[in-house]
């Protein structure tokens, strides 16, 4: 890895560390209610919102409340953007001349569930699919109301540990409103017109048609994509105006709007584990989330770079390439920016990626896939990401509980058999909801007919990538596979919901046993949950649990393609 790559690396991770407690501490003000600067003017417009919808916003929710309320929310989000998807073409801002791909029905509730999971799995290029209002008013939006919805999900689970005999989690439509207002519509509204000023297209003018060079015709799409692409990060979105997402010069013109587009990505999940540390009184709960998170993703973008930078020996042997693997890469962004966005936006809900995985290494391509697996616990979704690295806590607490004899405590509160039965089902959902389908996909004619270009152990890795995003809800994609039919419509749906729901129902009813416990005092017999030695049991206890259910997966894709390779 060259100096210009280091140190755009250290740059990144230091500006996302630097930012960590002040943006946790205002998130932390405005989930409890306290004085903001913002509040002279938004917080009229809040009780405005209230009285409009009837919300009483001194009730509060028990856990199944929050999640029923949580759930039926992203439902009737499903349904509405199903609706508008369906009717785009009668619609304004329709251009039939250009919009080429046919909004079938079940591309459009594979597109309606994706938008409103933050999963925004994508089986259709943006340009030849959607309309501008589509884009604006359907994509947009969910990009905003999901992301909304998961974090005050986070905050939901984050109280459950904060809060001592209680059975209330906090108002989920309070959460919702104060989440749009005061976090990501003020944060959206100034990264759209930093983006502009870099050259991000914002108007509604028809598709342009040019000459090139060489004589011939080239039509180049536009449209409002400033307006998309901000919250598309922020939110941990991710899905693209255009088929090609952050690599397309509109969507990603300059060396800053890339990095930019990864701080608006990282720094609010990163910034949900000081947050933590406040609500729960104990700051340095909240740092050690942190530096797990930071040391698996330092090893995850080491790896990662360095098959990269290697690229594949056989062809610089053969050809006397040098240079390392520049295939599906952005010149203008090089292997060290492209890695770096690889890293960033496979460990979140945000697959906003600026090279295409599918040209990567063996190894190099594997990191985001193992990255997706873990689900989500390296920064994570927004909201999603505090509740997954914590879970991991808990397991490798139960572990070491386990060692010594002794019930595991976390924050002073007991986990109970009750307790463990959510953990197992939260663990064991990600590969009762991607293992199966992999396996279904690789030995039925629909499942293999996806595989346009690669067949073998890189078919397979396709195929692994594809549900293992859904289950994460990231949404990238390695892009030889053909998900644009009934079957992979239908099955990717099926693990985006899975992974949204199936976790974060376990996380808020778990939350909620939390709640009703009162904290005991720590004694010398207890093992502290905010040390060096149990940050280490975390980080081993995520790998050991990928190792162990993904392995054989793994060993037939991309080991063994690198195994080939070498």
């Amino acid at each position: 890895m060259g100096i210009p790559a280091l140190l755009q690396d250290g740059i990144f991770l230091l500006v996302v560390l630097l930012l960590v407690k002040p943006v946790g501490i205002y998130l932390k003000r405005v989930f409890a209610q306290e004085h903001t600067f913002l509040d002279p003017v938004l917080a009229p417009v809040e009780r405005l919102i209230y009285r409009i919808t009837r919300i009483d916003s001194q009730r509060e929710m028990t856990a199944k409340q929050y999640a029923v309320a949580f759930v039926l929310f992203s439902l009737v989000g499903i349904l509405a953007l199903y609706a508008l998807l369906r009717v785009q073409r009668f619609l304004l801002w329709f251009d039939p001349a250009h919009m080429t791909t046919p909004m079938t029905p079940d591309l459009a509730i594979n597109t309606a569930i994706s938008f409103a999971t933050t999963t925004t799995w994508q089986a259709y290029a943006g340009e030849t699919t959607m309309s501008y209002l589509s884009q604006l008013f359907g994509l947009a939006a969910q990009n905003f109301l999901a992301g909304a919805a998961g974090l005050a999900a986070g905050i939901a689970f984050i109280r459950g540990f904060a809060r001592q005999g209680t059975t209330t989690l906090g108002n989920f439509w309070v959460d919702l409103v104060r989440a749009m207002l005061w976090v990501l519509l003020p944060l959206s509204l100034i990264g759209s017109v930093v983006l502009i000023w870099q050259g991000v297209p914002m108007n509604f003018q028809p598709y342009t048609q040019v000459k090139t060079l060489a004589g011939s015709t080239q039509i180049i799409a536009q449209g409002p994509v400033a307006a998309l692409e901000f919250i598309k990060n922020l939110g941990t979105g991710g899905g693209g105006f255009f088929n090609v997402n952050g690599a397309h010069p509109y969507e990603n013109p300059t060396p800053l709007t890339n990095v930019l587009e990864m701080l608006a990505i990282v720094v609010l999940p990163a910034a949900l584990t000081y947050t933590f540390g406040l609500m729960v009184g104990n700051t340095r709960q909240g740092w050690m989330l942190f530096w797990v998170m930071l040391v698996l993703f330092v090893g995850g973008l080491v790896v990662c770079s360095w098959a990269e930078q290697r690229g594949n020996p056989a062809l610089a042997h053969a050809f006397s390439i040098t240079g390392g693997n520049m295939e599906g890469k952005e010149v203008r962004f090089g292997i060290g920016g492209s890695t770096l966005v690889a890293e960033t936006t496979s460990n979140t809900s945000t697959g906003s990626t600026n090279s295409m995985h599918d040209s990567y290494t063996p190894l190099g391509g594997s990191v985001p896939v193992l990255n997706m697996l873990m689900g989500e616990i390296i920064f994570g979704g927004l909201g999603t990401g505090i509740y997954s690295i914590i879970m991991v806590a808990l397991v490798g607490l139960f572990l070491t509980g386990l060692m010594i004899g002794r019930t595991p405590e976390y924050l002073g509160k007991k986990i109970t058999p009750s307790e463990m039965k959510l953990l197992a089902l939260y663990i064991l959902m990600g590969p009762f909801a991607v293992v199966p389908f992999v396996a279904l996909a690789v030995v039925t004619p629909v499942g293999l007919a996806g595989l346009t270009t690669n067949a073998g152990p890189h078919g397979l890795t396709e195929i692994l990538n594809a549900y293992a995003s859904s289950m994460a809800n990231n949404g990238q994609t390695f892009a030889s596979l053909n998900a644009n039919s009934l079957f992979y419509n239908s099955t990717t749906a099926i693990v985006m919901l899975l992974g949204r729901f199936g976790l974060a129902i376990p996380a808020l009813v778990l939350a909620g046993f939390f709640a009703k416990q009162t904290s005991r005092p720590m004694t010398p017999g207890k093992l502290r949950t905010d040390s060096v030695l149990f940050a280490t049991v975390v980080v081993f206890t995520a790998l050991l649990v990928v190792g162990l259910i993904y392995f054989s997966v793994l060993a037939l894709g991309p080991i063994i393609e690198q195994l080939r390779m070498g």
